[in-house]
C-alpha cells in the first residue's frame, strides 16, 4: 500500500501547477492516514535523491515539485532554445487548421480560407515536416496538394487526424469562451 500512496504523491506533484503543498495532498489522500503520507513523502523523496534520475523533487514556497537537476543545466538550456525556435506562429497555427480541416488541400484554397498569401507560412510548416505534399490537383497549372503529416499528429498528441474536434466542437468552445463571467467587471 506504501508504494502505491508514494506512486500517487508522485502522480500529484508531477501533475500539479504549483508547489504541491503538504495540507492540499492530505485533503485529497483522505483514505491514507497523515503519518502514511509524510512517510510516503520522506521516502519519495529519498528514492530520487538516491537513484541516478535526471530529476528531483525539491520543497519550496510551501510545497513539493518537481526539478531538473542542477548539473544538467548546460543541456536543458540548450533544449529550451531549441524548442523555442520550434514554436509555432499564430499564422503558422492558423494554415495548420486550414489544411488539417479541409486536407487535402491547395496552397490556393488555403489562402483563401485564411484571406492571406500562405506561401511563406506554408514552407515554413514543410520545413518543419508538419504537413507534406501528396500529389497535384488535377485543374489548370495543376497546383500541389498538401496534407499534414504524421509529425503534425505527434506535435498535437493525437492518434489520428479524426481525434480533431469537430466544427461543431470548436463553435460551442468559441461560444463558452465568449460568454462573460457573472463576476467580471464589464468592459
Amino acid at each position: 500500500m506504501q508504494n502505491r500512496l508514494k506512486e500517487i504523491i508522485e502522480s500529484m506533484i508531477f501533475i500539479s501547477l504549483e508547489p504541491l503543498t503538504l495540507e492540499k495532498m492530505k485533503s485529497v489522500l483522505t483514505d491514507f492516514d497523515e503519518k502514511e503520507i509524510e512517510q510516503a513523502i520522506m521516502e519519495l523523496l529519498n528514492t530520487f535523491t538516491t537513484n541516478e534520475r535526471g530529476i528531483h523533487i525539491i520543497q519550496a514556497a510551501g510545497g513539493y515539485f518537481f526539478s531538473t537537476k542542477p548539473e544538467h543545466d548546460s543541456w536543458i538550456k540548450r533544449l529550451l532554445k531549441v524548442e523555442r525556435k520550434n514554436r509555432l506562429s499564430s499564422a503558422a497555427l492558423e494554415t495548420l487548421s486550414a489544411i488539417a480541416y479541409h486536407q487535402p488541400t491547395t496552397l490556393a484554397e488555403i489562402s483563401a480560407f485564411r484571406g492571406v498569401d500562405s506561401t511563406h507560412t506554408l514552407k515554413t510548416l514543410l520545413q518543419k515536416r508538419l504537413v507534406k505534399i501528396v500529389g497535384r490537383k488535377k485543374s489548370p497549372g495543376n497546383p500541389l496538394i498538401y496534407r499534414t503529416s504524421e509529425k503534425f499528429l505527434t506535435y498535437f498528441g493525437l492518434n489520428s487526424i479524426k481525434d480533431l474536434p469537430s466544427p461543431e466542437e470548436l463553435s460551442k468552445i468559441l461560444e463558452e469562451e465568449s460568454v462573460p463571467e457573472e463576476d467580471s467587471p464589464p468592459q
